[in-house]
């Protein structure tokens, strides 16, 4: 891979197949940080660029990676982001702030952690409930609606929000605050290392906080990698109606 020092982490993690599997275990942002160079993001987190580089050429578990959503539409992308990951992050937010609750009354007073883990999680459901519904009210039918008038070849309305890149970049900007919630979410548990005294409960907990973060890390690249500097380069090739 010539040059691949010099890419930036999102283009890897949209070009290579594997990539965010090998990017998620090696613990590099490729969703928020995605614009950092491969070489800056191996820094960034103390491991060796030749390591990163190795693991991303050998990587064979590519062949069940998802489907290849940038030759896709991007209806087919909002309808598998939807189902797959806002349905997934509603439903666990409901059953992990039930769990973290529980964890918190039984192990609260010995592991004075859990209650900056409760607080952080707490306000990371606060901001990702509005932020799903927003993108499924305004932006996503707005994006269906322009690839539509494409493909039939009419002008489409112009938007209340202007251009398209307005509510994209509000949308990243909320991206990056979730971003650094689940950041401090993961240092204020230690990596979710399980302490010795956990009952099964607090093994489920960290366990699925930590299956939570790695299905946000790829429902945000996705979103920002992918759909929206694709529906921003779309906009641009459609003439906008006034009427």
């Amino acid at each position: 891979m010539n040059s691949i020092a010099t890419k930036t982490v999102r283009d890897l993690a949209v070009e290579v197949p594997g990539a965010t599997r090998v990017f998620e275990n090696l613990g590099i942002d490729y969703c928020c940080g995605g614009q950092r160079s491969l070489a800056d993001a191996c820094a960034a987190v103390g491991i060796s660029l030749d390591d990163v580089e190795e693991s991303l050429e050998t990587d064979n578990s590519w062949q069940f990676d998802l489907p290849n959503f940038l030759v896709g539409s991007l209806a087919e992308l909002i309808e598998h982001i939807v189902e797959k990951h806002h349905v997934f992050t509603r439903t666990e937010m409901e059953r992990l702030n039930a769990l973290i609750e529980k964890v918190c009354g039984v192990h609260g007073q010995n592991h004075p952690e859990l209650g900056r883990i409760r607080s952080l999680f707490q306000a990371l459901s606060a901001e990702l409930e509005p932020h799903m519904m927003k993108e499924e009210r305004v932006l996503f039918p707005f994006i269906i609606g322009m690839e539509d008038a494409v493909h039939t070849k009419r002008p489409i309305q112009v938007p209340p929000f202007g251009t398209v890149a307005n509510p994209v970049r509000m949308m990243m900007v909320e991206h990056d605050g979730a971003g650094e919630l689940l950041r401090q979410m993961r240092e204020a548990s230690s990596d979710y290392a399980v302490p010795a005294d956990a009952c099964i409960s607090y093994q489920t907990l960290y366990q699925a906080l930590d299956a939570f973060e790695k299905d946000l890390h790829q429902h945000i690249h996705l979103e920002n990698n992918i759909l929206f500097p694709r529906a921003v380069e779309l906009e641009a090739g459609v003439s906008p109606s006034s009427n």
